[in-house]
């Protein structure tokens, strides 16, 4: 399993921490995400391989960004 540490902009709550939190968990290859409000980065758990640019998208969507 691999690991994966994103910063993370524009959270401001944990309705923020679970959107996002629900966006990563979405993404096919992400096994879990531990996102922390405080320091506004999201840990990832992976099962496979995911670019960037998959993991950016989703968060984007969720209406955040990648640092």
């Amino acid at each position: 399993m691999m690991e994966k540490v994103l910063e993370i902009e524009g959270m401001t709550c944990a309705h923020c921490v679970a959107r996002v939190k629900s966006a990563l968990e979405g993404v096919a290859g992400v096994t879990s995400a531990e996102v922390d409000l405080e320091s506004g980065t999201a840990k990832l758990h992976l099962q496979a391989a995911v670019t960037d640019d998959v993991l950016e998208g989703a968060v984007e969507d969720a209406g955040y960004e990648i640092v």
